[in-house]
């Protein structure tokens, strides 16, 4: 094979993003050695913020749901300094504004809001017992519950249309980038339930310090950046298979006990075409793409203060969702300077930059006038053409992470498109490669 390192690492991790990152926590937890390899220059893959003109931009909308049960075992919120969004969301429809919000956190709200236009007092009563319904439920009975699209189990429900077109389309679509609702109910009953036991929110200083945060707890150099995998195979020439990694610089890299591949769905056949050990991923469903906009406004001059998310329920324009980050957590931005983010389900492909901006202006126009919107500046586009897989049904969130003799695969494809579903399935096929390594350890 040639160019093996001296010293075999333990265990090798390719692309450490989330899920890459948790496994190598798990293997950590047990002491064994590994070497996590990251193409880019810093870990975190999806889950990254750049820092533009003093400005904390997340790429793409991003908010962490502090109940998400397996965060809550890895990660330190109190260091992460959550900041919370308002329990509810602010609709836009038929020219005004009309408020939805949790009765639990904001009671005097909810009544406010029981005749508006967002549903009837029926449908918010529905929202309260499908609460109840969920909270009811373990983890793993929503996991492998029987499944319809999202958009089926609200009709089934009895849910009218003008609350689903108003309120959940754009505020389930903008998290399963989905505005359809053909995502698995599995994963609208995860959330909904993760909803209703914590709290939306950003960390001060952005989304990217959760990837951080796990990898300052991991051993001094043992991510290697700027590291590029180009394939994964197994050493055929050896008594017992050996996974192996091959660079990009031409480096070949073996582990004494296993591999584990941490990555995005459509990158699977490449990476592992030398292994023969699993069927090509040939998914027919489009993965669920997004654009995201980032312009900058001075703080005076923003029509709002509160951390509110607000919702196009209108059913026109392009803009899903959009909010003032520095509401939420003032350390977005640079003193004085508001962060307004905008989203977009889709990737838009068909415009400009250019013209996606004059678009989105002109619509916001709409809502908050356009002499305010016209002094907005914008900052950067975000084009994320791999958002998160797609989760229509039939799905299977509990796939076996091992792929091969010593080679593991984890990814949100595996699992649900959550940032839980990320850490639960690094966890996993770390796990696997422990159980199947523990006749070797001493």
């Amino acid at each position: 094979m040639g160019n093996f390192p001296a010293r075999k690492p333990e265990s090798l991790l390719s692309e450490p993003a989330l899920l890459g990152l948790a496994a190598a926590t798990r293997l950590n937890s047990q002491n064994i050695p590994f070497v996590l390899l990251e193409a880019s220059d810093a870990v975190g893959g999806r889950v990254r913020t750049d820092v533009v003109d003093g400005f904390l931009l997340d790429r793409g909308f991003q908010i962490f749901i502090t109940a998400y049960p397996e965060a809550q075992k890895l990660l330190d919120y109190q260091s992460l300094e959550l900041q919370k969004f308002y329990s509810g969301a602010r609709i836009y429809f038929d020219g005004q504004f009309h408020n939805v919000a949790d009765p639990l956190c904001h009671f005097f709200d909810s009544v406010k809001s029981l005749t508006n236009p967002i549903g009837s007092v029926i449908d918010k009563l529905l929202i309260a017992l499908t609460r109840i319904q969920v909270l009811g439920k373990s983890d793993d009975e929503i996991t492998r519950a029987d499944e319809v699209p999202t958009i089926d189990l609200l009709k089934k429900i009895g849910f009218s249309d003008s609350i689903v077109e108003r309120f959940f389309q754009p505020f389930y679509g903008g998290i399963f980038f989905d505005r359809e609702l053909g995502t698995t109910s599995r994963l609208f009953d995860f959330i909904f339930k993760c909803l209703a036991l914590g709290d939306n929110t950003l960390p001060a200083k952005g989304i990217g310090a959760i990837p951080n945060q796990l990898a300052s707890k991991l051993p001094p150099d043992s991510i290697l950046l700027n590291t590029r995998v180009v394939s994964v195979g197994l050493d055929k020439d050896q008594t017992t298979s050996m996974p192996f990694v091959r660079l990009e610089n031409g480096d070949v890299l073996q582990s004494e006990l296993g591999v584990i591949v941490a990555i995005e769905e459509p990158h699977v056949n490449e990476l592992l075409a030398e292994t023969n050990v699993i069927e090509p991923v040939q998914s027919k469903r489009p993965a669920r793409s997004t654009v995201c906009l980032y312009f900058s406004a001075d703080r005076d001059g923003i029509p709002v203060r509160d951390p509110v998310l607000f919702l196009n329920g209108s059913g026109k324009g392009i803009v899903n969702n959009m909010f003032f980050a520095t509401n939420v957590a003032p350390s977005y931005g640079p003193p004085g300077k508001a962060l307004v983010s905008v989203s977009l389900i889709g990737l838009f492909d068909d415009r400009s930059d250019a013209d996606l901006i004059d678009e989105v202006i002109l619509e916001l126009s709409g809502w908050f006038g356009g002499s305010v919107v016209g002094s907005w500046k914008h900052l950067r586009t975000y084009r994320i053409g791999y958002a998160q897989p797609n989760q229509c049904p039939p799905t299977d969130l509990m796939k076996n992470p091992k792929i091969g003799p010593g080679l593991y695969l984890c990814g949100d494809h595996l699992t649900s498109a959550t940032f839980d579903g990320a850490l639960a399935s690094g966890r996993r096929a770390a796990e696997a490669l422990l159980r199947d390594g523990a006749f070797i350890k001493v």
